[in-house]
């Protein structure tokens, strides 16, 4: 399968364990067979619009935060994009804390 299909799989399946979901329980809510998301997560499969539509509506999320950054190639290497795909499935008081972090870790570093 394609990168986006896997960046969106990760991203999908980092929002729904985020909210403590199993991909029955996903499933269930968005009108999907279970087997079709573990498929979706893992890049197996592409989605159609429809059920992005559902799985997004399922999660309680807008369909356009599962391409935010998407930009060419997902490469392991890509720090930043990575971080922030870590932050962004995150609550804010989450991403504010560990934001302070980082500039705490940068002030160390800085010196």
């Amino acid at each position: 399968m394609s990168d986006i299909a896997k960046i969106v799989g990760k991203r999908l399946r980092s929002y729904r364990t985020a909210q403590g979901l199993s991909q029955e329980k996903l499933a269930e809510r968005a009108g999907l067979h279970p087997t079709y998301i573990g498929q979706v997560e893992r890049g197996e499969k592409n989605l159609t619009i429809e059920s992005l539509e559902k799985i997004t509506r399922a999660l309680d999320i807008p369909v356009s935060c599962v391409f935010e950054k998407i930009e060419g190639r997902y490469e392991e290497s890509n720090y930043a994009l990575r971080a922030y795909d870590l932050l962004s499935r995150k609550s804010s008081e989450d991403r504010e804390r560990l934001y302070n972090i980082l500039m705490e870790i940068e002030a160390l570093v800085q010196k």
